[in-house]
């Protein structure tokens, strides 16, 4: 993924129309479409193709299961278009390299899950967030998955996992700041309900590209 806004947009909405409507709009300030099971489930999964002609699209499909489960899942994904795929590590070892294996054949990329930025993450994932960013590490993923809605805790994960890629979600209607969450060691945000549920998805897409823009810049 090529780094232009640092903006990810998270399009969970279940309309095909919708869903190209504002890929459309936001092209310009987004440097990748996240999309899930609720859209894919009820446009089909040639939905990952069509909005690939706006921008690179990151299937998060939250991968699972068995190795070989898990390699077919990927593959389809990216058989379809998708840059992409956010997989489990909590299935173990085997289970994550057969992911990773199957983005390098597909020249594709695997971002691991460490904790999410729900509060129920603390109950399970939180707890092994630590040992699943090493493990992403170890393994060769792209990247990983750390929460925007606890910057001290994707500070620890930055230092973790070094100089490998960080995407962030929970920006907006989580209560996530892109600004912190950048300055907090994320290279890109993920904000979905407050772009999608916008009136003016451009502009709000735009706002918070200018916001990343401004804290990549107290960085330097």
């Amino acid at each position: 993924m090529r780094k232009r806004t640092g903006l990810i947009a998270a399009l969970d909405v279940t309309s095909k129309t919708q869903a190209l409507s504002i890929s459309k709009e936001i092209e310009f300030f987004v440097d990748a479409i996240k999309i899930g099971y609720p859209l894919v489930l009820e446009s089909g999964i040639g939905i990952i193709g069509m909005i690939a002609e706006f921008a690179p699209v990151i299937a998060d499909f939250k991968v699972a299961d068995i190795p070989n489960t898990d390699r077919l899942i990927c593959s389809q994904a990216f058989e379809a278009g998708a840059s992409a795929v956010i997989v489990h590590g909590f299935t173990g070892r085997d289970s994550l390299v057969e992911c990773v294996n199957t983005g390098r054949e597909r020249h594709g990329e695997i971002y691991v899950v460490t904790e999410m930025s729900h509060p129920g993450a603390l109950d399970f994932l939180q707890p092994a967030a630590y040992e699943l960013s090493r493990l992403a590490v170890e393994c060769g993923a792209t990247g990983v998955v750390a929460p925007a809605t606890r910057p001290e805790r994707l500070r620890e994960i930055r230092g973790i996992v070094g100089d490998m890629t960080i995407i962030s979600p929970g920006v907006g209607a989580q209560g996530g700041s892109a600004a912190e969450a950048i300055r907090a060691g994320a290279d890109y945000v993920i904000a979905g309900r407050s772009i999608y549920n916008s009136k003016a998805p451009g502009k709000e897409a735009e706002k918070i590209a200018s916001e990343i823009d401004r804290a990549c810049d107290d960085k330097t």
